[in-house]
């Protein structure tokens, strides 16, 4: 049971070592790669264990012609591995269906914001955005969030709380989520969290993560690390009443983690360059974890061969 047990400990300690010490925008996809990769071999591994449940019932293994015996036998020292894998396959399942139903009412949710009345742009500074894709919504609370249909939404509350230079850098840091698809590993990283309560001491730890390399990929875009440090603080102090969207530089980091002044200070800061080796840590525990998976499954192949009558 490494795959559920031991290999998933290793990758949480791996990546939250990591997350501070390396490039956010270089970081951030292996680890979530990593995080999905142990997540997927820990499901199918409890699967796997979940199907050895049922094939252990006697009626089972008389309609598909198979020794249940045999099947019993394989774990008699632990007879309450393969049900136990039943009940977490169940509270799997179950996480992963809330985190697509949150996620499904989310997107609702900024369908109906961006239906209100809006309008393209006109600044300079949409060229920033995908397309030039920046509607802004009259709204008078501040907020700025990225639609994954490549859209990049600002109330005009935001807008006007703002400076050029730090709508530019707004901007920026907005379209840096949509050309990096961070919403999707979000939501990755929602749904291995499901999988897996280790991996729940992850998901502030990746949120921080992706901002963080939105605000690099904003600061070689606009040139300037301080234009973008004054411009998420900005944001972060006009949007504290608001109602904080999950791509927006949001109040609730503030409440959370003091996210947005970690965030500050890292942009004034020099930036750090570990050795990229380092990502071999968490990666090579996924690929040990997929490979002992894969010998799991090979080995109920086996049993389940032999166990034919």
């Amino acid at each position: 049971m490494s795959s559920v047990v031991i290999c998933p400990i290793l990758v949480t300690l791996a990546i939250r070592f990591l997350a501070d010490r390396l490039r956010p925008d270089a970081a951030v996809r292996f680890l979530v790669l990593s995080l999905t990769a142990a997540a997927a071999a820990c499901l199918v591994t409890i699967g796997a264990f979940g199907l050895k449940a049922i094939a252990e019932l006697p009626v089972v293994g008389a309609y598909f012609h198979f020794s249940d015996r045999i099947v019993r036998a394989d774990t008699a020292h632990e007879p309450w591995v393969s049900w136990l894998s039943v009940a977490l396959c169940a509270v799997a399942a179950a996480g992963i269906a809330r985190v697509w139903w949150v996620h499904r009412v989310e997107t609702a949710a900024v369908r109906h914001f961006t239906g209100r009345s809006a309008s393209p742009a006109s600044s300079a500074s949409s060229a920033f955005s995908a397309g030039g894709r920046v509607v802004l919504i009259d709204d008078d609370r501040a907020a700025a969030f990225a639609v994954p249909d490549g859209r990049v939404v600002v109330t005009t509350g935001m807008r006007a709380a703002l400076d050029d230079t730090q709508y530019a850098a707004l901007l920026a840091h907005e379209d840096a989520h949509l050309r990096g698809r961070h919403h999707r590993l979000i939501l990755l990283t929602r749904l291995a969290a499901a999988v897996h309560p280790a991996f729940r001491l992850l998901t502030r730890r990746i949120d921080y993560l992706v901002e963080r390399a939105a605000d690099e990929q904003a600061a070689v875009r606009v040139h300037d690390r301080r234009a973008v440090a004054r411009a998420i603080g900005a944001a972060a102090l006009v949007s504290s009443g608001a109602a904080g969207l999950r791509m927006a530089p949001a109040a609730g980091d503030l409440r959370r983690a003091g996210a947005v002044p970690r965030r500050v200070a890292s942009l004034l800061s020099p930036l750090r360059v570990w050795s990229p080796l380092l990502l071999m840590a968490p990666i090579g525990v996924a690929l040990f974890d997929l490979a002992w998976t894969a010998e799991c499954v090979w080995d109920l192949g086996e049993l389940l061969y032999a166990a034919q009558l």
